[in-house]
């Protein structure tokens, strides 16, 4: 994460030249004869050309006669910039300073600079990264008697990130040297790359694999030339040049081609593309030639933090919900998942089955914990192979955004959503509520597309088989007690061809403490109240639970009488269940078998319609809802009368005064 200001403090021993490094930097003129110590510099963050530099950094200048105030910014700072100009002060680099910064417990990275390189002659930067060398023999009999010094300490101090030559009075990498200083904080090759086994860190090779992959638009494995360059606009926001290209490809082609080191590998197949390992083994020759921003330029582009790990902010972005709001797809996020779906199913069968499932979530965690306590891909609608149709992933993720919305937008990112995740969901309107006899009932819904119906019955009354008829399962006759809460979740067509979804909830043991819970039945849109209308005890069960939990009069509720291909049973109850629906003035109860699927889809369209109007299905309102309705219409048609005759009087008195006009 890029901070807002970075600190960078200049070590040495005395007249190695930090004070002239820094006057250098910000006056862009060498300046003879200056103080010891200078104040503090902000340099503010137009200075740098660095992409990801924070708004200011502060070049801190520091004496070492002052341990006390020395010791102090060395432990508030984030980067230090370790300068020496001689044998002596090289010595003093190893046994003095790295040696201090350790006993402090200062654990940063460290510029080293060798300063007063005024004879140098070099053709432009000359720098040495801690990436760049694996063995003694990599130095070639051309390296210069400073890169011989900046080896060894290299390896000894893996602290030391970069070390660079600098002269303040011939300005020779003063800027750069600078630069690798900010660099240090806004693009670490710490996380990277390990430098002592010449190798990209674990969880770089993870994050990499898993751009790859997401980079891999048709799924075959290699990276071809537009999809290189899909990747190279949304990582450094420009178009990959042809020549840069072709470099790319020859490299890998050689690197692959024996006796070169890679010879083992294919990293690039002509007419195909790059493959994964040559995508990782490119990111690690950048971090070898201390080219690693452009790897960082690559993680940062798909949201990856210092730790490597993908950013919260964005994995769970911050989202106003009131609190009787709720969350449904939008367009755009129905179309991504859509896309999605599309990508996988490799066998073009319709449904995914296991392996594209495990395919299509490698770049994630995992499936969604929500979806595994669910028992996903039973919670949804299946082919007949039990692959999860196009339909079943649709409503599954419809269910998962209103249930936890925070899963949807962390999967969408791990998915390769390139947009805000926020743009892929919607908010519907906080649920207004209407006023009838001093009683609140809920208005009827206009924007929303999802519901939540919670089934409330005894045990062995067919909430179980109605879910599963629910989501397309045929029925089981073997009777297994639901223990853990079930969920189910699809799609119905309403009168006007309009879609909704319908999530339907069981909660087995956990019922009771669901239903005592006031805050979770506010999150219920209806209440399925089943009993089997074959067994004479069922019933009393709904009776009882009612009058007990006085709040649930407050939910739009749809009785249901399940098992009704079976004999009808008289109730053993205070009240059989018409005269208690007539007592409430809901509807009575609707005869649903699974084995009748006409009367099912009656029963899901009837608890949508439920969450729709809630008015029409609260207990004690439907006939005031109706007058109010009546009075509704009432109002207006004298409204509308009123509205004539005010036009009407408006234009004859109109015509009354322009005749006067046209007498006068």
């Amino acid at each position: 994460m890029v901070k807002e200001q970075i600190k960078v403090v200049v070590c040495g021993d005395n007249g190695v030249g930090k004070t002239s490094l820094i006057a250098c930097l910000v006056k862009d003129q060498y300046i003879p004869n200056l103080q010891d110590c200078l104040p503090a510099v902000t340099v503010p963050r137009d200075f740098s050309s660095s992409p990801y530099c924070p708004k200011t950094t502060l070049l801190v200048d520091t004496t070492g006669s002052e341990l006390p105030s020395l010791h102090r910014e060395l432990k508030s700072a984030d980067v230090i910039w370790l300068v020496y100009s001689d044998h002596e002060s090289y010595d003093r680099v190893a046994l003095y300073w790295m040696m201090m910064f350790r006993s402090l417990g200062v654990n940063l990275p460290v510029i080293l600079c060798k300063n007063k390189c005024d004879e140098y002659s070099g053709n432009g930067n000359h720098s040495l990264n801690a990436g760049e060398f694996r063995a003694e023999d990599q130095a070639s009999d051309s390296t210069k008697i400073e890169d011989e010094e900046f080896i060894p300490i290299l390896r000894e101090f893996k602290e030391i990130e970069t070390c660079i030559k600098t002269s303040a009075r011939d300005k020779v990498n003063v800027n750069q040297a600078f630069y690798l200083c900010q660099r240090a904080i806004t693009h670490p090759i710490a996380p990277l790359f390990d430098a002592r086994v010449g190798e990209l860190k674990p969880l770089t090779v993870l994050a990499l694999k898993r751009i790859f992959l997401l980079s891999d638009k048709d799924q075959d494995g290699y990276l071809n030339d537009e999809e290189i360059s899909v990747l190279q606009r949304r990582s450094f926001g420009k178009s990959i040049d042809i020549h840069e290209l072709e470099f790319i490809k020859g490299t890998l082609i050689h690197l692959s081609t024996p006796p070169q080191e890679y010879a083992s590998y294919t990293l690039y197949v002509p007419e195909k593309g790059m493959t994964k390992d040559g995508f990782l083994v490119l990111n690690k020759l950048y971090s070898e030639k201390g080219r690693h921003e452009t790897t960082w330029d690559i993680l940062r582009a798909f949201h990856y933090t210092d730790s490597l790990s993908i950013n919260d902010k964005v994995l769970y972005p911050k989202m106003d919900i009131p609190a009787t709001a709720s969350v449904e797809l939008s367009p755009l996020g129905y179309r991504f998942l859509v896309e999605l779906f599309l990508i996988y199913d490799k066998d073009n069968d319709g449904g995914l089955n296991d392996q594209e499932l495990e395919f299509l979530f490698k770049t994630t965690p995992g499936l969604p914990t929500l979806w595994t306590e669910t028992n996903f891909p039973n919670s949804t609608v299946v082919n007949n192979q039990g692959f999860v149709t196009l339909q079943g992933w649709l409503a599954q993720w419809t269910m998962t955004t209103f249930l936890d919305y925070r899963t949807t937008t962390e999967y969408l990112v791990y998915l390769g959503i390139e947009k805000d995740a926020r743009l892929a969901l919607q908010v519907t309107k906080s649920r207004k509520k209407r006023r009838r006899n001093g009683r609140f009932y809920r208005a009827p819904v206009t924007d929303r597309k999802v519901f939540n119906c919670f089934v409330i019955g005894k045990p062995h009354s067919g909430k179980s088989s109605l879910l599963e008829s629910f989501v397309g399962m045929s029925f089981s006759e073997p009777y297994t007690p639901t223990i853990r809460p079930r969920i189910g979740v699809n799609s119905l067509e309403l009168k006007g061809s309009k879609q909704y979804y319908l999530i339907v909830q069981e909660f087995g043991e956990q019922e009771p403490a669901i239903l005592e819970n006031v805050e979770k039945t506010k999150k219920c849109d209806v209440l399925c109240l089943t009993y089997d209308s074959s067994d004479p005890e069922s019933f009393s069960y709904l009776f009882d639970l009612i009058n007990e939990h006085k709040h649930l009069l407050e939910l739009p509720m749809v009785f249901v009488a399940l098992k009704a291909d079976l004999d009808k049973q008289q109730q053993r109850c205070y009240l059989q269940p018409d005269d208690f629906a007539d007592q409430l003035f809901v509807e009575h109860p609707l005869h649903v078998s699974s084995a009748w699927s006409s009367s099912l889809n009656e029963l899901f369209i009837k608890l949508t319609a439920a969450g729709l109007e809630p008015g029409k299905n609260t207990p004690g309102l439907a006939p005031d809802v109706a007058r109010e309705d009546l009075d509704y219409w009432k109002y207006a048609l004298v409204a509308t009368s009123a509205v004539g005759f005010t036009s009407l009087f408006t234009f004859a008195l109109f015509k009354l005064i322009r005749s006067l006009r046209n007498e006068s």
